[in-house]
């Protein structure tokens, strides 16, 4: 039964892990709070008849902000969060007196494992100032750290939601003469917001490269190659061979004088020709395709029966 839970809470999971985003650097601000615990300790009184006295804190809450930057993966941040505990004891100062408030202010370094993930697993660690009954004019001022594990769930580019939970501790405070020990665990959850531009456009895409064309004109009701033709066709093998890896398309054309079938033949045998001639340059014959198509397909647009020399052709193309 357990293995079969475990199963599908992974079949849950992993899809939303595996889903990537493109996450961007930028600077952040949040807002955190939970639940705080001040371990038990034992605090030296200046009380001759009870120079050490037990305490019990209550579970208690902590609430904080944050402003930080992430430069995906790591991360940096300036933080303070104030914790609050009631005790089972009244001392003398307000430290000890049922309560015990400490506002800590930290320098954070974190480290985010899967920053492209939309669930994230991160640790931290922390130094600052730690103000211990900081309300108090009798507040002790001390050396803190902490450190941090926890989940981040990047809900977009520009939120996000921790859950993590930290060991938070200090040098032994001090107050009216009263000294203890200050260890702390918390279990934070936030809500950050990062300050982003907005994405950059898609650069264009690049211009298609039209593919290198050669044409070869004939004279009416001819198949056969002029001497201008036979160096064009020269050029375009040239070609062929400079791509290494090609393959040519000859197509026939003629103009409107004449039935349309001799016209479909006529620009078949003119294509059949420029094969030829490029079989000769040295482009094997299984590159070339040759096509016919009569009339359709002019390069000058005309009426019926009109002998147009720019539409007498065939159209070399190499891919």
């Amino acid at each position: 039964m357990n293995k079969a839970l475990m199963a599908a809470a992974a079949l849950v999971v992993l899809p939303i892990v595996a889903q990537a985003q493109s996450p961007s650097p930028g600077v952040y601000i949040g807002a955190e709070g939970g639940v705080n615990w001040l371990m038990n300790f034992n605090a030296n009184t200046n009380w001759p008849a009870a120079p050490v006295v037990s305490v019990t804190p209550s579970t208690g809450f902590a609430v904080g902000g944050v402003i930080g930057y992430d430069f995906v993966g790591p991360r940096v941040e300036l933080e303070g969060v104030y914790r609050y505990n009631t005790t089972n004891v009244g001392l003398p100062g307000t430290a000890l007196n049922n309560q015990a408030g400490q506002l800590g202010i930290m320098a954070n370094l974190l480290y985010d494992f899967m920053p492209g993930s939309i669930i994230t697993p991160y640790i931290g660690a922390g130094a600052g100032l730690g103000l211990v009954d900081s309300n108090s004019s009798l507040g002790s001022t001390t050396f803190a750290y902490q450190g941090i594990v926890g989940l981040g769930w990047l809900v977009d580019t520009n939120f996000r939601v921790n859950l993590d939970g930290r060991y938070y501790g200090t040098s032994n405070p001090t107050v009216n003469g009263q000294q203890w020990t200050n260890n702390n665990f918390s279990v934070m959850l936030g809500l950050q917001v990062k300050f982003v531009g907005a994405a950059a456009p898609p650069p264009p895409p690049a211009p298609a490269t039209a593919a290198p064309s050669f044409m070869v004109f004939f004279d009416w009701d001819r198949a056969n190659l002029s001497q201008q033709a036979l160096n064009t066709i020269k050029q375009a093998a040239a070609a062929f061979k400079s791509k290494g890896t090609a393959r040519i398309t000859a197509t026939g054309h003629t103009d409107t004088t004449g039935p349309e079938a001799y016209n479909m033949a006529l620009s078949l045998r003119r294509a059949n020709a420029v094969k030829d001639a490029l079989v000769r340059e040295g482009v094997p014959a299984a590159a070339i395709t040759v096509i016919g198509r009569g009339q359709k397909g002019l390069l000058v647009q005309t009426g019926p029966n009109v002998r147009e020399p720019q539409n007498r052709r065939v159209e070399i193309v190499i891919n």
